[in-house]
């Protein structure tokens, strides 16, 4: 298992055209089992998810994004198809549903996955919401000599 600094950028368009940006720099770990990549981090306060941890289990040509603590999900990105899920908060449970538009994973010999760009359609409760992208970056947490 190696330590890791994340990035993620996402970005959502609403109907509205009107597009919003978050952030989030943590540290993490990412390991390769079975022929799959896992990428671990915590969320933060930013990203509104403070108490979560998330996994993301990169494949060849999916990607399994999973949260747990005080939000539970678990959502597919697989090109081209509509994967659904249940999004379960402490203010309630929501069904989500996304089209994945685009998925781009690049590797890295070294820590395995180097980036994951992703676009996607968002649907809550049947509605459409907004169009998204996700993009993570991973690179080897640098070790301080003294």
């Amino acid at each position: 298992m190696k330590n890791v600094v994340v990035t993620i950028i996402g970005t959502q368009k609403d109907e509205q055209k009107e597009e919003s940006r978050i952030e989030l720099i943590t540290l993490g770990r990412c390991y390769s089992k079975n022929g799959v990549n896992y990428i671990l981090y915590k969320d933060s306060e930013i990203s509104g998810l403070e108490g979560v941890t998330t996994m993301l289990k990169v494949y060849d040509k999916q990607v399994t994004l999973v949260r747990t603590g005080s939000v539970e999900h678990k959502q597919d990105f697989r090109l081209g198809e509509k994967s659904r899920s249940t999004y379960v908060t402490p203010y309630g449970t929501m069904q989500m549903s996304i089209v994945t538009n685009s998925l781009k994973i690049t590797l890295d010999s070294i820590i395995g996955i180097k980036n994951l760009d992703i676009s996607y359609e968002l649907e809550m409760n049947g509605q459409w919401q907004s169009a998204n992208t996700l993009s993570i970056s991973i690179r080897e947490e640098s070790k301080r000599g003294y």
